[in-house]
């Protein structure tokens, strides 16, 4: 997966290095969506591995046109005409929505070589999302010159995000 970028003060693209980026937003969000897609997705269908993992890539791929049209729009200037090289930075920018779809939907399509059924992948699947949201946002903070304390709240935080996640699930008996 690559690295996310940043965005300073004003909202657009810094042109640092992708050494000194630390935007993981997109990559925290987009692993939230993939935890919500799988805990509250049913096992349906005939292929529910297939539709699983495409349910994901799809979700992905929705949510962050939805996110690259926002910004378009958001940060259209009065009187200026949008470019293809902005919306190429955007769409560069928002890219980790997607990706973080990608390690769900591997989990789900390998989960029969690990010998598991349907709750089984759909709580590997969860796990995989989780654990990448959570491992994002503590990277994201060490890169960002957090505090090694205040990286783990961020992880934590986003810990008990997921947590929530899989609570729902839980309850829902999905």
């Amino acid at each position: 997966m690559s690295s996310p970028v940043s965005r300073p003060e004003g909202g657009h693209r810094s042109d640092r290095p992708a050494a000194e980026r630390t935007d993981y937003a997109g990559a925290v969000y987009g692993s939230m969506l993939a935890a919500s897609v799988v805990a509250t997705a049913g096992a349906v269908g005939d292929y529910p591995r297939f539709q699983l993992g495409v349910l994901l890539i799809v979700t992905g791929l929705v949510f962050w046109g939805a996110h690259v049209y926002a910004r378009l729009a958001g940060e259209r200037q009065v009187g200026q005409r949008l470019t293809w090289r902005q919306a190429r930075r955007i769409a560069r920018h928002e890219r980790p929505i997607v990706e973080a779809a990608v390690a769900p939907a591997v989990a789900v399509l390998i989960s029969p070589l690990l010998g598991l059924g349907l709750p089984g992948t759909a709580w590997l699947a969860l796990g995989v999302a989780v654990a990448q949201q959570v491992g994002w946002a503590f990277v994201g903070a060490v890169r960002a010159g957090a505090s090694r304390r205040q990286a783990a709240l961020e992880g934590f935080v986003n810990l008990v995000l997921g947590l929530i996640i899989v609570a729902a699930k839980a309850a829902l008996g999905h």
